[in-house]
């Protein structure tokens, strides 16, 4: 039964020998990132000649005032610049802060408590802006959260929103787990009364699965008249933007929650590559709508950066996939050296070093040859090599997008948590 009642809570509390891989003859050319739908298709690769250097300090200075006036008129729009930073802080951090590292979590929170301490809405639970569907892109996990929680809020496949609906003859907020367009939702509401300017008041009332295959709804079997206090808990929104997209709110719990009805194409392309559908048409509508950026010279940006999804459909046997750059982490270092990382099991790993020079525009020569299985303090080397050719198709503090071995699409998140300088 206690599970039972932290789910309806949910969003309250809201084979190997050593071997030799030849050198895959990869194009120098460079790709022209001119049209999104180019960078999606396989005769994009063309010749690009080199810009001719800027002879001048004054030159040199007014291309990079034109490359950070492309940057800035590439973001989304209907954000603050407090607000940009917690959406930055936020990209990158999977299952909806379930595993988030320690840096990311500080990120968040510190972004967190600056919108609480600035003016937003003053009396956000007495404003039409807080009502509608809310879509929660992060909360913490306090001590009391269930295992039941913790799954269904740290599966980023699943979306998590919640409704609220004050001005009506039946207030109420509703917790809705969307399990995908084929499958449908869970539905959790309650009743809602208004305490203050920022307190909600609620209590379950009822719940019910609604599955696409079936012509009618599954009550979902909670007694909540039954459970008397323990259906019963508060919400505080402590920040509503102006623009009435972001919502910060902290529960009865101590659980911090981070809501939004619209979100930037960052998270929206995000979105649709944890569901794992349409994601190349995603990147052409991403790649579309970030054109400016995509179209200035972009630099392979130091730091972890974690591949969370590629357009490879032969799968090679995994020591080629880890050695060919097409799983695990990639960590870009200064002085162009670059590595791969790949966790195996049991505290094994698959490390790989190379260098990395730039070829063209957004293109550099990638050298991987010092390849290894590590454990602890300890490897065994293994004799490997493989060159290819990286393009950077767009890249940001946060998310970069790439082609690279085999011509194979890259997207990574970056989970180091630094900033470039």
């Amino acid at each position: 039964m206690a599970a039972a009642i932290d789910l309806a809570k949910l969003g309250l509390r809201f084979q190997n020998e050593p071997f030799i891989v030849k050198p895959n003859p990869a194009s120098k050319s460079t790709i022209l990132t001119r049209a999104a739908h180019n960078l999606l298709s396989s005769q994009s690769f063309g010749r690009q000649n080199r810009a001719p250097r800027r002879l001048c300090t004054m030159c040199s200075m007014i291309d990079q005032q034109e490359k950070e006036q492309v940057v800035e008129e590439a973001s989304d729009s209907g954000f603050t610049k407090e607000e940009s930073s917690l959406i930055d802080a936020l990209i990158g951090v999977q299952g909806r802060g379930r595993s988030a590292s320690p840096k990311q979590l500080q990120d968040v929170e510190r972004a967190v408590q600056v919108l609480e301490g600035i003016v937003g809405v003053p009396e956000p639970t007495s404003s039409s802006l807080i009502e509608g569907r809310w879509q929660l892109m992060f909360t913490t996990r306090p001590g009391t959260a269930s295992a039941i929680q913790r799954t269904f809020v740290g599966v980023d496949s699943f979306t998590v929103f919640q409704e609220v609906y004050l001005r009506t003859n039946d207030p109420r907020v509703s917790n809705i787990v969307k399990f995908s367009d084929a499958v449908g939702e869970l539905k959790v509401e309650a009743t809602a009364t208004l305490k203050d300017g920022k307190r909600i008041l609620f209590q379950f009332d009822r719940a019910a699965f609604s599955f696409k295959f079936l012509p009618f709804k599954v009550p979902y079997p909670v007694p909540f008249r039954l459970l008397g206090d323990e259906a019963k808990g508060w919400l505080d929104t402590t920040y509503l933007s102006q623009s009435g997209n972001i919502r910060i709110s902290r529960g009865n719990k101590g659980t911090t929650f981070v809501l939004q009805k619209e979100t930037d194409s960052r998270q929206k392309l995000l979105s649709v590559i944890a569901t794992g559908l349409n994601v190349k048409e995603a990147i052409e509508e991403f790649i579309s709508l970030n054109q400016k950026v995509a179209e200035t010279e972009l630099e392979l940006l130091e730091g972890e950066w974690k591949m969370i999804w590629s357009s490879q459909v032969e799968t090679d046997s995994w020591i080629e996939n880890a050695a060919n750059g097409l799983m695990g982490n990639q960590i870009v270092r200064p002085n162009g050296n670059l590595k791969f990382l790949v966790d195996i099991f049991l505290g094994f790993k698959f490390s790989m070093t190379g260098t990395f020079v730039k070829s063209g525009t957004n293109t550099y020569d990638v050298t991987m040859d010092d390849g290894a299985i590590v454990i602890g303090p300890y490897g065994l080397p293994m004799e490997m090599e493989t060159k290819t050719t990286l393009e950077i198709i767009y890249t940001d503090d946060k998310i970069r997008i790439s082609r690279g071995y085999n011509r194979i699409l890259f997207v990574h998140v970056r989970i180091d948590g630094s900033e470039q300088k």
